[in-house]
């Protein structure tokens, strides 16, 4: 397998981002699939109780795994800074930084979930007749938040260096291996929503270790040497300062779909399994965002690296196109046959949660504009390296998940459980593109004065 770093800071931005953006959108979904993998298997297989065990965690879920993603994401965005400003030896040091704080922050992590997770399950009204099996599940996902440190470390260093392609390789063939060890454990060895769980860390685990092994064997300018691991405490100050934000930038989005599941449990196990069955087709689709997200973050710590203003708004104006036109096409698709995969998840009142599932397809679709902004310019925005403001539209996020909640739950309504991430998409995107404004018209002119040619936002 050829060794490719792309350098961003050259060529049609437009071809650029779209090609990057490919590799990652693929990646992501396969990734999916190991918890879409877990709620098809079960499904089928456990029934619809499980079903729902392993969709009242997803919440929970998501926070872990977006607060891995973020972090690591934020750690190496100094990375894609060096690498784009040449500087090859400070590169390597940003990634022992960024080593040594996963490591340790992961640790902690891992201690922290699973020791409040029992009372953190009763919060959130999780049902009593799927409490035990839920229990199960999310305690084996928190034991293995390293295996998925592991990955999404050494993915987000290689993509650093505009290396998209490898880290899906190494998703696809774990993606694979979790659905084999899904059927064999839940299957062979009767394990249930536990198996699915151990199945996940497996998966996790061997793509991470997959990454490293291509690191090692052809990607020489990631060789460390005893220098390299001399890092300095401005340097992981600096980083710190970018991927604690980042990571509490989807914890906070976490925490307001916390409130929404909180407000969907109330409803009862046969409205959480077709909001998961929901939720998870929605996922795929939108891992589009995610992708062109995490492109935005590279290309812009890329050429922030290089002080190329012109071509970050470029990039950018480039991004929203795709992202709209993408929106069009995939709000189409989920709002008109997005419900008939609700087959592939559940063999039991497949008609009464089809219609659920339904509603909220097209709750969602409607908004899928507001959501590309969100993941266009809230990590575009943190790839060039502000790390506080994009925190400020999570704020926006949980305000308005909040109080969709809120009120959906005083009503018991699922329609209102439904436009909780609508509303939050919307605020989150009108702010994040005042934010855009004022970063390209006040503060990059002072960073890189004569710089700012074109008048492109």
């Amino acid at each position: 397998m050829k060794a490719v770093q792309n350098d961003m800071t050259a060529g049609r931005p437009m071809k650029i981002i779209f090609d990057f953006t490919l590799p990652i959108f693929i990646g992501n979904v396969f990734q999916q699939f190991y918890n879409m993998a877990d709620a098809v298997i079960v499904g089928k297989f456990v029934g619809t109780g499980a079903l729902a065990a392993v969709g009242s965690t997803g919440t929970i879920m998501f926070l872990i795994y977006g607060f891995v993603v973020g972090m690591t994401a934020g750690f190496t965005v100094l990375t894609a800074q060096k690498f784009g400003a040449g500087d090859m030896s400070g590169m390597r040091r940003t990634v022992a930084g960024a080593s040594i704080l996963s490591l340790i922050i992961g640790a902690i992590l891992t201690a922290a979930f699973m020791l409040f997770m029992k009372p953190w399950l009763l919060v959130m009204n999780t049902p009593s007749d799927i409490f035990a099996d839920a229990y199960a599940y999310i305690m084996i996902i928190s034991g293995g938040i390293l295996a998925q440190m592991l990955y999404n470390l050494l993915a987000s260093i290689l993509r650093a260096l505009g290396n998209s392609k490898v880290p899906l390789y190494f998703l696809i063939l774990s993606a694979m291996l979790n659905i084999v060890l899904d059927l064999v454990l839940i299957i062979v060895f009767h394990m249930g929503a536990a198996g699915a769980a151990v199945a996940t860390i497996i998966s996790q685990g061997v793509s991470g270790l997959l990454c490293l092994v291509y690191i090692v064997k052809k990607v020489p300018m990631l060789h460390m040497n005893q220098d390299d691991w001399h890092v300095s405490g401005s340097l992981l100050k600096n980083q710190i300062a970018i991927g604690i934000p980042m990571a509490l930038q989807y914890s906070i989005t976490a925490i307001g779909t916390m409130m929404v599941q909180s407000s969907l449990n109330i409803l009862g196990s046969t409205l959480v399994a077709a909001y998961t069955a929901a939720s998870k087709i929605e996922q795929v689709v939108t891992q589009a965002y995610v992708a062109m997200g995490t492109t935005m973050a590279t290309y812009g710590a890329q050429n922030m690296g290089a002080g190329d203003v012109p071509r970050i708004r470029q990039g950018f104006k480039s991004c929203t196109i795709i992202g709209i036109i993408y929106s069009f096409i995939a709000a189409t698709l989920v709002m008109t046959v997005g419900k008939y995969m609700t087959y592939l998840f559940v063999s039991e009142d497949v008609a009464l949660i089809m219609g659920s599932v339904d509603v909220y397809l097209k709750c969602v679709g409607i908004f899928f504009i507001p959501l590309a902004i969100v993941n266009i310019y809230r990590n575009g925005i943190q790839g060039l390296g502000y790390g506080l403001l994009p925190m400020m539209a999570g704020v926006a996020e949980l305000i308005g998940r909040g109080v969709v909640a809120v009120i959906a739950a005083g009503q018991k309504s699922y329609l209102g459980v439904c436009l909780a991430s609508p509303a939050a998409w919307v605020l989150a995107g009108v702010l994040l593109l005042i934010m855009y404004y004022y970063i390209m018209k006040v503060d990059l002119k002072k960073i890189f004065p004569g710089r700012n040619a074109g008048n492109d936002v």
